[in-house]
C-alpha cells in the first residue's frame, strides 16, 4: 500500500515508490507498531538533503533492505519541514546517542514513542567505526526480543531526563550590560582571517551564513557597549558576498561552505537563509546585496501561485547523471535544467521572506513589495485552514494535515506588518495582530490545539530552549511579532508576551549567544526604548525616501487616510499624525515621544 503518494511534502512524494511500507507521521503508525508488537523506525529528512537522497538510494531503495524494514519494524517517513515539533523532540532524544546530529535523522523508538537508540547518516556497508544500516537494524531487532527490558528501560529513563532538562524563566529579561556582553563573546569567535563564525575554537567547517545572530549584532543599542559587533556582521555579509557561498548569475546564497574561506559550498539555496541575509544587507547598508538576495527569492523560488518555495535542491541531471552543484559549476546554465524546487509553501518561512521583501521594496525595488504582498495573499488563501487557523504548509495549494507552529504564527505575523508598513494597508496589520492573538491564552503562549496530537500524547514534546539556526525559533519569531505590534501601539499586553518568550530563554541565550542570536535581539527590543519613524503623506516623498534609510524599529509611509485607519483600528502610533500644510510630514519618535513634526529629510539624519 502506497501512503505517501498524495502527501502534501515533496519529501514524502519522493519515497512513495520504495520498497519500505513507509507509513507518514501520525498514531496510525504508532498504533500498527503496537498490532505487531514491532519497534518503529521513524526517518526525518528533507527534500533539498544531500545526505537524505544518498541514504535513499543507498537503503530505502534496496529490495533486500526493505524487506528487513517491512519484516520487523514499522517505518515512518517525516519532513522535518512540515513537522518542525516532531525533528526537534527526537534531535533532542537522539542527542543522548550521538553528538552528531543532523539528517537524515534515524530514530528507533517503542510503540509508545520512547525512543531507545538514534543516529543519522548509516551507510549500506561497514565504515568503521560506524556500523552499516543492515547492521544497527539486526542490532535493534536482537535488543528488542532479547533484551527488551532494557531497551524499555533506556525509553523511559530518557524521556524522564528530557523533561527534567526543561529550565525555569528568568525572573526578569536581560539587561543592556548583559545582552551587550553576550554579543562581545559573539564577536570573539569571528575568524579574523575569513569572517563568519567557525564551527569550533579550531575553526572547523562547515560554516553557515547564521543570519539571527547577525541581526543581533547589529542592533543599534549594542553600539555603546560593543562598539564592534555591527562591524562583524559587516565584515561577515561581505566575505560571503564575495565568495563561493553567493550565485552572482541568479542571485542568493548557498546553505554553508565546507571550507573556512566560504569556498566549496553545499548547493542547497534555501527560502530562510536568504530571507534573513536580505535583512542583514539591509541593516548593512548594502543594498546591491539585499537586491540580489531578494532577486534569488523572486525570480527563482516564487511560485506561480505566489507563495515561495521552501528550498532548492543541491543536485540536478548533467548529461544524464545526478550531480551535487554541478549546474552552478557549468559557465553557461541557459540549456540545463535547474535543479527542483522543494516546491512546499511554508507558512512561517512564508513570512520571513515576506518581511524581507517588503523591506527590500521600499529600499530598492518596488516589484519586491508587489512580490511580498503576492506571496501574503497566497498563504492566507491556502494555508489557512476553515476554522481560520494556520496549518503548517501547503503544496500546489493543497493544505498539509501538518498544524501550524508558534514559528508560523509569529513568522506570518511579523512578514504581515512589514508589509503593512510598506504598503500603509491597515489590513494586512489587523490580520497579523489576530494571528498572534490565537495564541495568547490563559494557560500560556502556544499555537491553537497546542501542538501536535502525537507527540503530547506520546509525552514527547520538545524539551528546553530551542536555537535559532537557519532562522528564528519560534518562540523567538513569535515575541518579535508580538514586540511589533507593541511598537505600532497596539497595546502593552504584546510587549508582555514577547517579555514571557524572552524570560524563558534567557539563561540559555545568555550562555550560548551564538545559538540564540534572534531571541536575544528581542531582548535588546526590550530594554531600549524604540525609535518609531512615521511620514504621513506622498510615499515618493524626500523625506519619506530619507526615512526609509533611517535605523529605526518602526518605519511607515502612510497617506493621511491611511494613517487615520490605522489609528482608528488600534494601532495608537498613528493617532494625530497628519501631513501639515498638505506636505509628506515626519514623526521621529522615542518611545512613543515625538519630536515636533517635520517636513524636512535632514531632521531625520
Amino acid at each position: 500500500m502506497n501512503r505517501l503518494a498524495n502527501a502534501s511534502s515533496p519529501y514524502l512524494r519522493a519515497h512513495a515508490d520504495n520498497p519500505v511500507a513507509w507509513f507518514p507521521w501520525g498514531a496510525e503508525a504508532f498504533a500498527r507498531a503496537a498490532e505487531r508488537d514491532v519497534p518503529v523506525m521513524i526517518s526525518i529528512g528533507y527534500s533539498t538533503c544531500h545526505w537524505c537522497h544518498v541514504m535513499a538510494r543507498e537503503s530505502f531503495q534496496d529490495e533486500d533492505t526493505a524487506a528487513v524494514l517491512n519484516e520487523g519494524f514499522v517505518s515512518i517517513k517525516v519532513d522535518r519541514e512540515e513537522h518542525p515539533d516532531v525533528d526537534a523532540a527526537y534531535l533532542d532524544a537522539a542527542s543522548a546517542f550521538t553528538p552528531h546530529l543532523g539528517w537524515p535523522l534515524t530514530v528507533f523508538a517503542t510503540p509508545e514513542g520512547r525512543v531507545f537508540y538514534a543516529g543519522t547518516y548509516f551507510p549500506p556497508t561497514p565504515r568503521p567505526p560506524q556500523p552499516s544500516f543492515r547492521q544497527v537494524l539486526a542490532a535493534v531487532r536482537e535488543a528488542w526480543t532479547e533484551r527488551r527490558d532494557e531497551v524499555d528501560a533506556t525509553g523511559a529513563s530518557l524521556r524522564d531526563a528530557l523533561a527534567a532538562a526543561a529550565t525555569a524563566p528568568a525572573d526578569a529579561p536581560p539587561s543592556i550590560d548583559q545582552l551587550a556582553a553576550a554579543a562581545r563573546t559573539v564577536a570573539a569567535r569571528e575568524d579574523r582571517e575569513y569572517f563568519g563564525f567557525a564551527a569550533g575554537p579550531a575553526f572547523e567547517t562547515p560554516k553557515f551564513p547564521n543570519t539571527p545572530v547577525l541581526r543581533f549584532l547589529q542592533h543599534p543599542a549594542l553600539a555603546a557597549e560593543a562598539p564592534d559587533a555591527a562591524a562583524v556582521a559587516s565584515r561577515a555579509l561581505s566575505a560571503m558576498a564575495g565568495s563561493d557561498l553567493h550565485d552572482e548569475v541568479e542571485g542568493g546564497f548557498f546553505r554553508y561552505a565546507t571550507r573556512r574561506d566560504w569556498s566549496v559550498p553545499h548547493y542547497e539555496r534555501m527560502l530562510t537563509d536568504n530571507a534573513g541575509l536580505v535583512e542583514v544587507a539591509l541593516a548593512a547598508g548594502d543594498e546591491a546585496t539585499a537586491a540580489d538576495a531578494a532577486r534569488f527569492l523572486v525570480d527563482v523560488l516564487q511560485l506561480p501561485s505566489g507563495g515561495i518555495a521552501a528550498a532548492q535542491d543541491s543536485e540536478s541531471i548533467i548529461d544524464g547523471r545526478r550531480s551535487e552543484g554541478g549546474y552552478y559549476r557549468v559557465a553557461d546554465r541557459s540549456g540545463l535544467q535547474p535543479p527542483a524546487l522543494d516546491a512546499k509553501v511554508v507558512t512561517g518561512w512564508n513570512g520571513h521572506a515576506i518581511a524581507a521583501l517588503a523591506a527590500a521594496g521600499t529600499r530598492t525595488d518596488p516589484r519586491f513589495v508587489e512580490a511580498a504582498r503576492w506571496a501574503a495573499d497566497a498563504v492566507l488563501e491556502s494555508n489557512v485552514a476553515d476554522d481560520g487557523t494556520l496549518r503548517r504548509a501547503s503544496l500546489d495549494e493543497i493544505r498539509s494535515a501538518a498544524p501550524a507552529t508558534l514559528e508560523d504564527y509569529g513568522g506570518l505575523a511579523r512578514g504581515l506588518l512589514a508589509l503593512a508598513r510598506a504598503t500603509g494597508e491597515v489590513a494586512y496589520a489587523e490580520r497579523a495582530r489576530a494571528l498572534v492573538d490565537l495564541c495568547l491564552g490563559a494557560d500560556g503562549i502556544h499555537p491553537p490545539g497546542g501542538g501536535d496530537a502525537v507527540l503530547a500524547a506520546q509525552g514527547m514534546q520538545p524539551h528546553g530552549v530551542p536555537g535559532d539556526g537557519a532562522s528564528p525559533s519560534g518562540p523567538s519569531v513569535f515575541a518579535a511579532a508580538a514586540l511589533d505590534l507593541w511598537r505600532l501601539g497596539a497595546g502593552q499586553r504584546y510587549r508582555a508576551a514577547a517579555e514571557t518568550l524572552v524570560r524563558a530563554a534567557a539563561d540559555t541565550a545568555l550562555a550560548s549567544p551564538l545559538a540564540h542570536g534572534a531571541i536575544l535581539e528581542v531582548a535588546v527590543g526590550l530594554v531600549s526604548a524604540p525609535r518609531q519613524v512615521v511620514v504621513v503623506g506622498e510615499p515618493d516623498a524626500e523625506i519619506a525616501d530619507a526615512a526609509r534609510r533611517v535605523a529605526a524599529d518602526v518605519v511607515a509611509v502612510v497617506s493621511p487616510s491611511q494613517a487615520k485607519d490605522f489609528a482608528s483600528a488600534g494601532f495608537e502610533l498613528f493617532a494625530g499624525k497628519v501631513a501639515r500644510g498638505g506636505e509628506a510630514t515626519a514623526y521621529d519618535c522615542r518611545a512613543f515621544t515625538c519630536a515636533l513634526p517635520t517636513t524636512d529629510p535632514a531632521q531625520l539624519a
